[in-house]
């Protein structure tokens, strides 16, 4: 089957491969677009693209050579999209709750119920698609904050603070004319109408950027 981008992609990661097999065909039975591999190098290698549907990882925590929290602290690392669910072995608990502190989403212990898989597997992909839309939109606001100058950018943030023209003039060591005009190319650079705008602009940017 030809993956589609318009559907979420579930990749299993498992080195068994009849158990691997039988979460692909649990997985297609339901309606989702399932991968699998056989390693976390093989996982690597075909590096799949994050969908705009969204998707997730299901991972076995413990494989041969690289093992599946390593492979999950290279896609931290890397910035990758896909939340990961671990699959866990009996005594394995400890390495899953590291794991989730790492930023896994769920794990879940072998043997598991087929509906509980799909549950976290449903959750997964929705936190997925809540993840990329975030990122979408902290993306078209950092480039709409390049179009600014250098100059443009620390009035902008004072605005943003709710100083007025006078106390930003103050602090920048310019006239409050100066500052007028660089408001006002602000606001027509950025489609915004006001200081609050420009202050939810700011903060879709960079969480901290008004600290």
């Amino acid at each position: 089957m030809t993956a589609s981008p318009d559907m979420p992609m579930i990749h299993v990661v498992d080195d068994e491969a009849p158990f691997r097999r039988s979460l692909l065909f649990l997985l297609e039975s339901v309606g989702w677009q399932a991968a699998g591999h056989e390693s976390a190098e093989a996982f690597l290698a075909a590096a799949p693209a994050f969908p705009a549907a969204g998707g997730c990882i299901v991972l076995d925590i413990r494989m041969p050579r690289l093992s599946g929290l390593e492979l999950q602290r290279r896609l931290l690392a890397a910035g990758s999209m896909f939340p990961v669910i671990f699959m866990t072995g009996h005594g394995d608990v400890e390495l899953a709750v590291q794991a989730m502190k790492d930023g896994a989403l769920d794990f879940l212990q072998k043997p598991f119920k087929d509906q509980l898989f799909l549950d976290a597997v449903e959750r997964a992909v929705q936190v997925s698609v809540e993840r990329h839309a975030a990122q979408r939109r902290q993306d078209e606001a950092l480039e709409v904050l390049t179009r600014l100058s250098a100059r443009e950018r620390e009035v902008a943030r004072l605005l943003a603070l709710g100083l007025a023209n006078k106390e930003v003039a103050r602090l920048l060591g310019i006239s409050d004319n100066t500052v007028h005009v660089h408001r006002q190319h602000v606001m027509d650079k950025t489609g915004t109408g006001s200081a609050a705008d420009l202050a939810r602009l700011i903060l879709r940017a960079d969480p901290e950027g008004l600290d």
